[in-house]
């Protein structure tokens, strides 16, 4: 019960997750560089996603995990530039959360197999999307040391995650662990959805 108390005082974070500069538009090379780094840890619904795609993205080989995780980067980008670009996707943040629940239940049925990167890319259109919220109105400079950072940051989570998520499988707890980050997401996402829908 403490648990999903935590997690519902931290559900009405998603607005300021989209503004990891308290709410100000990044001005600089090194604002919008510090911007992107930050920002895609301090979204859970957004971080609760890059682990589960890392945990998912284990269960292929090593080269194509890694490709399946660029997927998801590559999508966020292009969702980033249609932001920018004054291309709306809808709800977005009830999206989001959404392929938080989904990457859940990939996780519960022991999803795997070629259709990962294509999901992860339709996924990362979404968030791409609402992580630009944060840079919209910035100049050419800081958008750019933004998109970089956060492309960084983002496939350094995932990756890390596919490994940590390999070293688990291999000691023989693979069931226990996909449960658990299956639970997680399924937990975190429609807690997000719920705010979103309700808001």
């Amino acid at each position: 019960m403490k648990r999903l108390v935590a997690l519902l005082a931290l559900a009405p974070l998603p607005a300021f997750a989209h503004h990891p500069m308290g709410g100000t538009t990044p001005a600089t090379l090194w604002e919008g560089f510090a911007s992107g780094i930050g920002h895609p840890v301090i979204g859970l619904d957004h971080l609760a996603f890059l682990l589960a795609a890392g945990v998912l993205a284990a269960t292929l080989p090593t080269r194509r995990g890694v490709l399946a995780i660029l997927a998801f980067v590559g999508g966020g980008f292009a969702g980033s530039l249609a932001h920018v670009a004054g291309i709306g996707f809808g709800p977005v943040e009830a999206l989001v959360a959404l392929t938080v629940v989904l990457a859940g239940l990939a996780l519960l049925r022991g999803v795997t197999g070629a259709l990962l990167p294509a999901a992860f890319a339709v996924a990362g259109l979404v968030h791409g999307h609402a992580f630009a919220e944060a840079i919209i109105g910035a100049e050419a400079t800081p958008l750019v040391a933004y998109l970089a950072a956060l492309a960084l940051m983002q496939a350094g989570i995932g990756i890390v995650a596919m490994l940590v998520a390999r070293r688990i499988a291999a000691a023989g707890h693979e069931a226990r662990m996909r449960t658990a980050a299956g639970l997680a997401g399924i937990a975190i996402g429609a807690v997000f959805l719920g705010v979103s829908l309700v808001g």
